[in-house]
């Protein structure tokens, strides 16, 4: 089935940390919303505060299977700082084990080296962050076992990619239909 942490940094998008959360746990993937601060609570960069599930030190890497960055200022800057998520991160990369970003956070795959020779979107400030990769202006990009996402206004299709990832583009396409949400476009 899979399990995904989704890691929460002061200073997060919470569009694009909060739907994917809905949309996974919809889904019935087992996601974990997760603090890279030592408080449980994590405020967004427009004041919406939210309980995390985890704290960093509580999350179990050996049982997840995809880490997700949400975007947003200075939520991203405050993720790749974060040098214990920076070392899973470059885990998982190495493990081929599933990464996702969203509309700056690509820029911390970029900047590790990660997006080499993959196609990759993010937020259009950004782009020039994505070192490497060809980068195109679809509203998620699936590369192998790389996922990322444009921006706020993308992350319903994120957040489909990331079930159809799991579960299958079936899975996706209804899940988009349980949503209400005709433009998902399946990666056949």
């Amino acid at each position: 089935m899979g399990k995904v942490c989704i890691f929460f940094a002061p200073g997060y998008e919470e569009i694009e940390a909060l739907a994917v959360v809905d949309l996974l746990r919809r889904a019935g993937i087992d996601t974990d919303m997760v603090s890279v601060t030592q408080e449980y609570e994590v405020t967004s960069s427009h004041g919406v505060t939210v309980k995390m599930d985890k704290l960093f030190d509580e999350v179990d890497f050996r049982t997840v299977d995809m880490i997700v960055l949400p975007g947003g200022m200075p939520g991203t800057k405050n993720l790749e700082a974060f040098e214990p998520l920076m070392e899973a991160l470059d885990a998982f990369y190495k493990e081929g084990k599933c990464i996702g970003a969203i509309c700056a956070a690509p820029s911390i795959l970029g900047h590790r080296g990660m997006l080499k020779g993959r196609k990759a979107c993010s937020f259009p400030e950004f782009e020039s962050h994505l070192e490497g990769a060809e980068v195109t202006e679809n509203p998620a990009e699936v590369s192998d076992f790389i996922i990322t996402g444009r921006g706020m206004g993308c992350a319903v299709d994120f957040g489909l990619a990331i079930v159809e990832k799991f579960q299958g583009e079936e899975a996706a396409a209804a899940l988009a239909g349980k949503v209400v949400y005709g433009h998902y476009q399946t990666r056949v």
